[in-house]
């Protein structure tokens, strides 16, 4: 392990690079991805200096977990920080032998998610999850998408949380959605430690700017940014209109925004995937861009990204243009977004 990547802490004491491994992947999303290549990318992020892994149940129904698990087996329990979700059981379908996931993931239909905010579904997953693992506690535990579960996610799933918590079976507590209202939400009536925002702090929605972000920084909370891509449209150097905006088919006006944000970001020496990386890190409450990786060249071009140099005249002339907010410049209103 050889590399070295700039970390910024959580108020409970974790240590969180500012680039993070997203192991959605590794649970066979949307595609195969085998055993060896998922130990191939975990083993480069540690050689590049990552030292943050996030991951979930609903990964590949457990997948993710288990290659993550055996992938970081030797490596010293307190060099990494390990993130997983709650939310989500896994229970066994044995009648459905021989089908496949309906949810995204490549992998046969052993069990079923069922949603479950109570405080025995919340203990049950992170007891499952640290088996899954091979590990004995967990350094940030998030509420996984809990849209539609607010009243039980915020009451019996966050008291659950902390109670693990203080027993120190779980280091950092929160919750990980993609919106920002409901986030906001967590953060001001619940005592969370973190949250994991995707896709609303990027190049082409910077509306967590609104609620999101100023709350967190008044009241300690780190922030986590994800799906800095918007799942596709801010991935390559060029713009490819076919590309995806949040899973779905983009917008004629958001291709041609990011087009044009590209466009400037050419003038400056800098890729667009580049900017996309680096952009949330220039909000101080922002502690880590987690972004999913596959293969190990995946992890090394993601980590040359974040590393490339971007001059501060470019997140002048992306503010000035009024297409990108700049979180170091208020107001950050400034900007149009989605």
């Amino acid at each position: 392990m050889t590399g070295s990547l700039d970390t910024r802490d959580l108020r409970t004491g974790a240590h969180l690079t500012e680039l993070g491994f997203g192991a959605a992947q590794l649970g066979n999303l949307f595609r195969e991805t085998t055993d060896e290549a998922s130990a191939l990318a975990v083993a480069a992020a540690l050689d590049e200096g990552l030292r943050y892994f996030d991951t979930a149940p609903h990964y590949g129904l457990g997948l993710s977990e288990r290659r993550l698990g055996a992938a970081l087996a030797s490596v010293p329990r307190d060099s990494f920080t390990l993130s997983s979700k709650v939310g989500r059981l896994l229970v066994s379908t044995p009648e459905a032998a021989g089908e496949l996931d309906d949810d995204g993931f490549v992998v046969p239909a052993s069990a079923k998610r069922v949603w479950d905010f109570s405080r025995d579904g919340i203990h049950r997953s992170v007891e499952d999850s640290l088996h899954r693992l091979g590990t004995d506690r967990l350094d940030i535990a998030y509420l996984h998408d809990p849209d539609d579960h607010w009243e039980a996610a915020s009451s019996t799933g966050v008291a659950a949380l902390v109670e693990l918590r203080e027993q120190g079976v779980v280091g950092a507590i929160g919750a990980g959605m993609n919106q920002s209202a409901m986030l906001t939400e967590f953060v001001r009536r619940c005592d969370v430690d973190v949250v994991m925002v995707a896709g609303r702090f990027t190049l082409l929605d910077q509306s967590a700017l609104a609620d999101l972000l100023p709350l967190a920084t008044q009241r300690g909370v780190g922030v986590v940014a994800a799906a800095v891509y918007n799942s596709g449209l801010l991935s390559s150097d060029r713009v490819d209109p076919s590309a995806s905006y949040d899973y779905g088919e983009a917008p004629h006006s958001m291709v041609h925004r990011a087009i044009r944000i590209g466009e400037i970001c050419a003038r400056h020496g800098v890729s667009l995937p580049s900017a996309a990386v680096q952009y949330p890190l220039r909000h101080s409450a922002v502690v880590s861009v987690v972004t999913g990786m596959r293969t190990s060249a995946h992890v090394r071009s993601t980590v040359t990204r974040y590393q490339a140099d971007a001059p501060e005249a470019l997140w002048d002339e992306l503010a000035e243009t009024g297409l990108v907010a700049d979180p170091r410049v208020e107001p950050w209103h400034q900007a149009r977004t989605p």
